[in-house]
């Protein structure tokens, strides 16, 4: 497995990690993404840990707290292996403070995180999204005082705009704290909004991505074909209310480019699309997703090899759209001289301090 830098935090990450979203199955659909028990969960984990996959993540909303406790009893007596992420903010509970970013509720949210996870310490804890209610400076406060004592080791942000991620940042940067080293961010080849704006501000700010639905909410899994229904058992039918739009003809156009590029290399449809992720710039990990060993097998095959220019391009002109002012004259280089496009975040070619 590759290793990669997360952000400028100084620490690797797989190159992919595993989304535990599916561990549990209690609570609404959104929140329950699967019904993973106890005995798969270590079986799924053990083939990550045995390939070097071994960052995991969750969340507290994710089947109402079962996912991170059904992580926390597969990594018993291996967590020393595992680099554990989740995420706090949504609402999680019925009472008023139950949700955001308050004081309040990080401390208390870890503090639960931990339990269900057996765990003394959380590798990477990220906000699921920016309380608007709440200070940033006491956001990043508390986020600081996690990290002194020892409980968190390294902070990210999740669906943030870029204006949200630079606003903390540079209350972090104002007063000492801990800063954002993560960018957990949806991206995929029907997806590619983070390129706009978060993808040149993780470059300048050293913030790595934690892709999250990679394969464009299941779209991109190679069930769906032009011309063709959707095959039974399918549960696209019922996320589609949850899932980032996309065009339908862009979306045809991706997979007849996937569709080609799989006969080509001998490769599967979400190999491609993962393996396509790895090669963008700022990417630390493509987090994938799996309800059985199948999947989950497939879905690291994504990881050794890289695409050829050719099968690159193709896949990058069927998947390209026009970003919307005022990154549209930045991309179409009238001002290319001052504003160069991102290059890839790599430590270690960039000069050291």
């Amino acid at each position: 497995m590759e290793y990669r830098y997360l952000g400028n935090s100084g620490f690797k990450v797989p190159a992919l990690g595993f989304g535990a979203g599916t561990f549990g199955g209690k609570g609404p659909l959104f929140s329950a993404w699967g019904d993973t028990d106890v005995e798969e969960a270590k079986r799924l984990v053990g083939i990550c840990l045995d390939v070097g996959a071994n960052l995991f993540d969750t969340a507290d909303v994710y089947s109402d707290g079962a996912s991170e406790a059904i992580l926390g009893a597969a990594l018993k007596g291996r967590r020393e292996r595992a680099i554990i992420s989740t995420k706090l903010t949504l609402r999680a509970g019925d009472g008023p403070n139950d949700v955001g970013a308050s004081r309040h509720h990080l401390i208390g949210g870890v503090e639960r995180a931990l339990k269900r996870l057996g765990t003394d310490y959380i590798d990477l804890l990220q906000l699921h999204h920016f309380d608007a209610m709440t200070p940033v400076e006491q956001v990043m406060s508390t986020l600081d005082d996690l990290v002194r004592a020892g409980k968190v080791r390294y902070l990210g942000a999740s669906n943030f705009s870029g204006w949200q991620l630079m606003k903390s940042q540079a209350a972090a940067d104002t007063h000492g704290y801990s800063r954002f080293v993560a960018n957990q961010a949806y991206y995929s080849l029907i997806g590619r909004d983070y390129e706009w704006e978060l993808m040149p501000l993780g470059r300048d700010q050293g913030v790595g991505a934690v892709v999250w639905s990679p394969l464009g909410w299941g779209r991109l899994t190679g069930r769906i074909r032009r011309g063709q229904p959707l095959p039974q058992g399918s549960r696209l039918h019922e996320t589609a209310d949850f899932a980032p739009p996309v065009d339908g003809e862009r979306l045809y156009r991706v997979i007849d480019a996937l569709e080609a590029v799989a006969a080509e290399t001998g490769r599967t449809i979400p190999q491609i699309a993962l393996n396509w992720l790895l090669t963008r710039p700022t990417v630390s990990t493509v987090l994938i997703g799996a309800r059985n060993e199948a999947q989950l097998r497939d879905n690291l095959g994504a990881a050794g090899w890289t695409l050829g220019a050719a099968a690159l391009a193709r896949l990058d002109a069927a998947s390209a759209v026009t970003p919307p002012y005022p990154y549209y004259p930045y991309w179409n280089g009238m001002f290319a001289e001052r504003n160069p496009p991102p290059v890839p975040f790599n430590l270690a070619t960039e000069p050291q301090a």
